[in-house]
């Protein structure tokens, strides 16, 4: 099973973008104990070093792991602590999101879907230029996105050359379909999710809080009580 997770930093301040950043490391080290296999997709930088406006990750895993473990990720991520930025800001609660891309099918790359032409090569060149095919123009079918490539006189490295233009060009395409997703999804949730995050961090240090949905403090508070009655009805 595999899900296009991305984390972002939506309109967030600079402090966001640090945000990013922290809870993408606290992410793919879960993912990892999870046995849950990533590829970044695309990794937007931030205004400062150390930080992230946003990043595109494709997450591979059994269906049952995948599910629970997006479960307890996906929504609205809080960090509290104070700006490292500003120093006098008084705003200590700082929001991103993490949204699963539906509706977006990863380009997938093979060569019976790409019509190569050999061509002429244009310019200055002598009379290999002139006279032998050796420059190539491939199409990717699907896409309809063709490139040129005649930096060789080989026809064989031409036709390299061209289809490492043609993945990359596929890629772009890729990826401005991911930013506008994640765009409409942020907008969509935004002020959906602002108070009611899944996960909260604290600290410079990121330490994480959970909700404990188990009831153990309560059921060892409740037996010390109970021990404590019966020592005093003794």
């Amino acid at each position: 099973m595999e899900k296009l997770i991305q984390i972002t930093s939506g309109r967030g301040p600079l402090e966001c973008q640090w945000v990013v950043a922290r809870v993408l490391k606290a992410f793919l080290e879960e993912a990892k104990n999870n046995t849950i296999d990533y590829e970044i997709i695309h990794r937007e930088k931030g205004d400062e070093n150390m930080t992230l406006k946003s990043v595109t990750l494709l997450l591979k895993a059994k269906e049952e792991h995948l599910t629970g473990f997006l479960k307890s990720w996906t929504g609205s991520i809080c960090w509290t602590g104070k700006s490292t930025f500003r120093k006098l800001h008084k705003r200590s609660n700082w929001y991103i999101g993490i949204f699963e891309l539906e509706g977006i099918q990863k380009i997938t790359f093979s060569e019976k879907d790409i019509r190569f032409q050999a061509t002429r090569s244009q310019g200055s060149g002598g009379q290999n230029v002139n006279k032998v095919s050796t420059a190539v123009r491939a199409t990717h079918i699907p896409a309809g996105i063709s490139v040129f490539a005649q930096d060789s006189r080989s026809q064989l490295e031409n036709k390299k050359l061209a289809m490492m233009r043609l993945r990359e060009k596929l890629m772009e395409l890729h990826i401005r379909q991911l930013e506008k997703r994640m765009q409409d999804t942020w907008n969509n949730h935004l002020q959906v999710e602002r108070g009611n995050p899944v996960r909260t961090f604290t600290g410079t240090d990121f330490k994480s809080h959970h909700r404990d949905l188990s009831f153990k403090k309560q059921r060892y508070a409740l037996k010390k009580q109970l021990k404590n009655e019966h020592n005093d009805l003794n």
